[in-house]
Parts: structure tokens; sequence; C-alpha cells
């Protein structure tokens, strides 16, 4: 059966799993001009002194490459929508304005049973997903929301710029829910760059809106709030954490990228264009932004043959952020589990892992 090109418009930035015998070697078919590229390398810190001296610069560097964000919304002007009770837990819908451009429309699952403030989960979408898929409205296997408040965890989600409630709220509005499914995105890429910020930026910065308000709720306890996520949602995670201290614990599931090893293995096609962003490879690769990360927990979860990840640029990040966690004095914290003969994918034996990784880092059992 033929597939429509409506449809591998829809799925190309999914299909990142590639056979074995495609995978090449680093820069073999590149050409030249594009070999010797000059990029910026991440100094590994050889002391906990070192880095303490260095850190400030590389996050100031991180934060100037999303661009010119606008100051954020406060928390209490989000309005709940409706309130549903589930298995186990309160769903309720919201809204807030992120004060630039559109309303964010979100999920909020609080468990029933709860004593004192409980740790949270910031869960983020993939591409082409939805809040609605992590939710259980249209369950994917980015559904999380009912596994995670069965051990304990408030969960908080959000559409993000371009996906799920937010389709046809770009520049164009409507028509952009009319024809290819990545016009939105482009629209808002060209936009923001004229307006001197990123998508990229902008889509973070609404994770911060959002952020903020699970900060806010009663429910929560501020100081453990960690951020999970596939595929874009894994890199939102790790970024996040990278710009915000307030997130306390990472498990990011596909998508633990290097971004030199992409333009070597011929694969930055894999990847949408809504998190690039200017300037960042003249000083350090994706390394740089997750060395922000430590000594905050970090799991990363990924396919040996997804080819938004290629294999040699995710054993550069174990190699250089084992080195960062260990100046630290806690390598534990960083994990790195790489699944032979695996996909694009968010498995159980992921699932279990990334709630393993929060009750063991963020304690839902309130115990000391």
């Amino acid at each position: 059966m033929m597939v429509p090109m409506w449809l591998l418009l829809l799925l190309s930035p999914l299909l990142c799993a590639q056979s074995p015998e495609t995978i090449q070697a680093p820069w073999e078919g590149v050409p030249e001009g594009f070999r010797n590229l000059p990029i910026g390398r991440f100094r590994i810190p050889k002391s906990l002194d070192q880095w303490k001296r260095d850190r400030a610069g590389v996050k100031e560097i991180v934060v100037r490459s999303l661009g010119d964000l606008p100051a954020r919304p406060s928390p209490d002007r989000v309005r709940v929508v409706s309130s549903e009770r589930k298995d186990g837990y309160t769903l309720e819908q919201f809204v807030f304005h992120n004060g630039v451009d559109t309303e964010v429309p979100g999920y909020i699952a609080i468990p029933l049973n709860r004593q004192g403030r409980l740790p949270a989960i910031l869960t983020m979408h993939g591409h082409s997903s939805s809040k609605e898929n992590m939710f259980g409205i249209r369950p994917t296997s980015q559904d999380v929301a009912a596994l995670l408040t069965g051990h304990g965890f408030v969960v908080l989600g959000i559409d993000n710029y371009f996906n799920g409630e937010r389709k046809g709220m770009g520049p164009a509005g409507s028509l952009e829910t009319m024809a290819r499914s990545n016009d939105q995105e482009m629209s808002l890429f060209k936009l923001n760059l004229w307006l001197g910020r990123t998508l990229w930026g902008m889509m973070l910065r609404d994770e911060q809106i959002a952020l903020d308000y699970l900060a806010s709720r009663p429910e929560v306890d501020p100081r453990r709030i960690g951020a999970q996520g596939m595929s874009m949602g894994s890199t939102r995670a790790w970024w996040l954490a990278a710009i915000d201290d307030r997130i306390r614990a990472v498990v990011a599931v596909a998508c633990f990228t290097r971004y030199e090893d992409l333009i070597a293995t011929r694969n930055l096609r894999a990847h949408g264009i809504y998190y690039f962003v200017p300037g960042i490879l003249k000083h350090f690769d994706s390394e740089g932004i997750m060395a922000l990360l430590a000594p905050r927990p970090f799991l990363a979860l990924t396919g040996d043959s997804d080819a938004g990840s290629p294999p040699t640029g995710m054993k550069k990040l174990e190699q250089i952020l084992g080195e960062v966690y260990k100046v630290h004095g806690h390598p534990e914290r960083f994990q790195s589990v790489i699944y032979p003969h695996t996909g694009h994918v968010y498995n159980d034996d992921e699932k279990d892992r990334m709630v393993r990784w929060f009750e063991k880092y963020l304690n839902p059992s309130g115990a000391e």
C-alpha cells in the first residue's frame, strides 16, 4: 500500500530509526567543505573549583543562544477550566496566556491519596504529539500520567507551540491546519528570528511558565520537581534543566544527541527545525548544555538505531558527562542506557527506569 505524502510529511520528524545496514562511519559521504567546521570545544573540568569558575559563563552562552525572551507572566493568571476524577487522581485542565502571542492549554494530574506536599514531574511530549497523549486522553507510548500519579507524583504537561490544541494558532491561523503539517512550525521559526528570538527559546519559555505554575500549586513541593519527555520532549527536558535549576532530576528518552555527530553521520535531517539556535556550536557542543545539569540526577535512555542520536555522539557524551559528574563527587547521578537494536521508542523498560529514577531522587514517600 502506498503511504500518502501528507502522512509521510506528518511522520517525517519521527522516522528516526535506521536499520544497521544504513548506519555509516562518521564523515562518510560528507563533502569536504563540511568536515572541518569551526566548532568550539567544551573544556572538561579537571576539578570542581574549575567548573564553578566556568559554569556561569557556559550558562550565559546557552541562555543567550535562545534570543531575547520576554518576561514571563505571573502564575496566578492561570485559569482552571475543568476538573475530573480519574482512577486514583484528579485531572484538571487549565489554560494560561503566555503574555506574548497565544493561550497555552495543559493538564495537571494530582493523586487523590496524599499527605503533605508531593514531588512533581513536568512531562513534555514529542514532535507531532500532544498533552492528550501524555495524559491518557488519546494514549500513545508517551502516556505517563496515570503511571506517575500511581507512584505519588503530581504530573503537569502542556501543548507546545505547534501541537495539540495550538495547531492553527500560529501566524497564519487556520491556514496552517489545512496545509503541510510543518507549516506552522516553519512560520514560527521565521517570525521569531525576525524578532530577535528563537522558536526553541519561546518553547522553553512556555515550559518555564508551566513550571512557575507547577511550583505554585499547594499540592507540590517546589524543591522536588523533575522533568521527563520523549524525543522533542526529551530535548526540552534537558535544555530546560540547563537553564532552570528548579528542575531537580531529569529523564530523557531518545534524543541524547551530540550535534557534530549529526553532521558527521548526515543526520541533520533527523530533527525538525524548531530546536536550532544561533551560535551554540561556536562555543561547544551539546555536552556544554547538559553539563549544566550536574550534579542533579540525569538519566538518558536511547536506542542505538535511532538516527537522531548517533551512537558515536552518545559515547562521547557519556565520557564527557561522566567526567563532569565525577568532579562533583556524584558519578552515580548520571546514567546513560543505550538499548541495542532499538529505534525511536518509549518502551516499558524505559518507563520502569524512569519511575525508579524519580522515586530514588525525588522521594515520593516524603521520608528523609
